[in-house]
């Protein structure tokens, strides 16, 4: 593999502290944009139709025009807010319109302007708007489907869901192959880089929908990925350099693993780079999603799940040693319970055939 980062030396955990500290700026400043916007009567996320409810319009062409093309003559009758997305089928692509309400009589509004709208491409344009039921004419309307609120409300609640089930996942598995302090530190990564992105599109308010959630299930897997090949040099030189300290070997498991981050990261950064310049509306909130997930997933494994976990392990270690020294007090007359330095013992070896035996599992 080609090393960018030959001889690495960088003291990482010194800078523990600042590392947290923007973390958690840029989860408050998330927040805070969720918080006042909702505070303030506006949405703190801007919700699709997925989400919020609104009319899907299924349109087939003849001669398709672009999805560019499309936007702006809706724009012209007003539908700002509508998505045009493609489908399997070239000549086909939807109209998604988040109307407030969902009468029939709104939504017949809202098919007649998407009418309105197609009717600037091909022979309508010219000879009127009974042409949208003709054969002979250039698009047809192919269905009208309503997302009611309540279903939209359901799809969020199992979006949530289902992201917390994949964290829960990410905890048990890492715990089995690790220690439960790994396998905390990287759920807890992995939680501050879902918020963060969150953040992002509370803030500029970008579209969240069905695709976004799609791209945070792939960030939640992407950022464990880079989380655990850390943990697992860090488990290795664990084994290796047993007399070195968990400050030491975790710095050089983070420097050993730079080059491999940095190009893996870097090659996925490029890729998703060009579907947001590229891509199109359709794929501009999954490829945001990723891009912002993709740069704090590589910085949290670094210096996030790292440090959180350096830190809980050592708390650990110095409450059992304050346990061990309790057990070890002398009783009345300067006698000790040999029982008890027995338990001292016999805990202190627990704890590092636990830590042996977690080294060993592979």
């Amino acid at each position: 593999m080609i090393q960018f980062f030959k001889d690495v030396r960088f003291d990482w955990l010194a800078s523990r502290r600042v590392f947290i500290t923007i973390s958690v700026l840029l989860m408050l400043g998330g927040l805070f944009s969720a918080v006042i916007r909702q505070a303030t009567g506006r949405q703190a996320f801007n919700l699709g139709v997925d989400f919020k409810g609104g009319t899907v319009v299924t349109v087939k062409f003849k001669q398709r025009p672009t999805d560019e093309a499309i936007r702006t003559a809706l724009s012209k009758q007003g539908l700002n807010d509508a998505v045009v997305q493609g489908t399997d089928k070239f000549d086909t692509v939807l109209v998604k319109l988040p109307l407030e309400g969902q009468s029939q009589a709104e939504i017949e509004s809202g098919r007649a302007q998407v009418r309105n709208a197609l009717s600037t491409f091909g022979p309508e344009a010219q000879v009127g708007l009974h042409l949208a039921g003709d054969p002979n004419s250039s698009y047809e309307i192919v269905g009208t489907d309503a997302v009611g609120a309540i279903a939209g409300s359901q799809l969020r609640n199992k979006a949530i869901a289902v992201t917390l089930a994949a964290l829960v996942g990410i905890l048990l598995y890492i715990a089995l192959r690790f220690e439960w302090t790994y396998g905390a530190a990287a759920v807890i990564a992995v939680f501050h880089d879902v918020l963060v992105t969150l953040g992002f599109f509370s803030i500029f308010q970008w579209e969240v929908s069905l695709t976004v959630i799609a791209a945070l299930l792939t960030l939640v897997g992407f950022s464990v990925n880079d989380t655990i090949v850390v943990f697992d040099r860090i488990r290795e030189n664990r084994r290796l350099n047993r007399r070195e300290s968990l400050y030491k070997i975790t710095n050089d498991a983070i420097n050993q693993t730079l080059s491999r981050t940095v190009i893996t990261s870097g090659l996925v950064f490029l890729s998703v780079l060009a579907m947001v310049l590229f891509g199109g509306e359709v794929l501009r909130g999954f490829s945001l999603a990723l891009l912002i997930g993709i740069i704090f997933g590589t910085y949290s494994s670094i210096a996030v799940a790292s440090p959180i976990m350096v830190w809980w392990e050592q708390k650990i270690d110095t409450a059992n040693r304050a346990a061990a020294i309790n057990l070890n007090k002398p009783l009345r007359g300067g006698v000790q319970s040999s029982s008890k330095k027995a338990s001292g013992s016999d805990a202190m070896a627990a704890r590092a055939g636990k830590r042996s035996s977690g080294a060993s599992r592979v």
